[in-house]
């Protein structure tokens, strides 16, 4: 009997394990990103010089790609250390402005930029089509905006909250810091994304 027991208890701890170590989940990638709301309070866009791999700005500041590096690094993926690798081996399948003035990859600035975030996810997430259904739409997954400024793009993570409407809220910091808001349908949306798939 004791072998027995110790047996299934062994099962049991490895599957409780197995389950909090399966990085990319989406209610956990959600969550990652919640936990930034009332740490990251400023916005800036700054060029800064960053460490490589895992660099970051200081956690009270940050743009809206930095609520998504973030809260993928909770779960253990390198953003910063994925895209450079992409981009130095891709190069032309991302884009480049002339208004960036880049030659070549630069590890402080391309993962924080969101067309390469939509380029790396497009390439190695998966892309699902724009849609204004709100059950199209699954905690955890990526949504590009053009914002009505000019078309700025800006991006967020789907919340496992919705509004009183049923609406997905979602996490992003467009000015303010990270914060969970009822903005989904509120810029046109460009992109929406899952990753890993």
């Amino acid at each position: 009997m004791r072998p027995l027991f110790s047996l299934l208890c062994g099962s049991l701890v490895a599957l409780a394990t197995a389950s909090q170590a399966s990085p990319g989940t989406a209610p956990t990638l959600a969550s990652a990103a919640q936990s930034q709301i009332g740490i990251t309070l400023h916005y800036d866009p700054s060029y800064q010089r960053l460490a490589y791999p895992n660099g970051d700005v200081p956690l009270e500041r940050g743009v809206c790609t930095d609520v998504v590096i973030r809260a993928y690094r909770q779960l253990g993926i390198d953003l910063q250390k994925l895209v450079h690798e992409d981009m130095r081996a891709n190069w032309n399948a991302y884009p480049h402005p002339a208004k960036w003035g880049l030659k070549r990859p630069d590890t402080n600035i391309d993962h924080r930029r969101v067309p390469n975030l939509a380029a790396f996810f497009r390439r190695h997430g998966m892309e699902i089509a724009p849609s204004r259904d709100p059950a199209q739409f699954r905690p955890g997954d990526l949504v590009v905006w053009a914002l009505p400024y000019g078309g700025l793009p800006h991006i967020g993570i789907v919340a496992d909250r919705t509004s009183a409407a049923g609406t997905p809220l979602m996490i992003h910091n467009i000015g303010s810091g990270a914060k969970m808001e009822d903005v989904l349908f509120a810029f046109k949306v460009t992109g929406h994304f899952r990753y890993p798939k």
